[in-house]
């Protein structure tokens, strides 16, 4: 294990408030779109938001998710953000079905 600190994307705090007001939501009602009601609170939205605190790989998903857009535009700070949000990529097409 290095002893680098990791990178993280500068604009990434700026991506997810984008995501929230673009979405018209509070931070509560984003908690419930997340599935993250009952495990995070809207002030760690506002950490995320203002780039103080970094959401976990799932929580970024989540984000992805509700926002419809490919992980990539909110990680990677060479891609902007499409200016429509939704955006029009479908996780659920993408995910695998059980075999039961």
């Amino acid at each position: 294990m290095g002893t680098k600190p990791r990178q993280r994307p500068e604009k990434l705090g700026q991506k997810l408030l984008q995501i929230r007001h673009a979405l018209g939501l509070s931070q509560s009602e984003l908690l419930w779109r997340l599935g993250a009601e009952g495990f995070s609170s809207p002030a760690r939205i506002s950490e995320y938001e203002s780039g103080v605190r970094e959401p976990s790989l799932s929580m970024l998903l989540g984000y992805a998710s509700v926002a419809r857009v490919h992980l990539e535009y909110l990680i990677d700070d060479d891609i902007v953000l499409p200016e429509n949000l939704p955006g029009n990529f479908d996780y659920q097409r993408f995910k695998q079905k059980s075999r039961a």
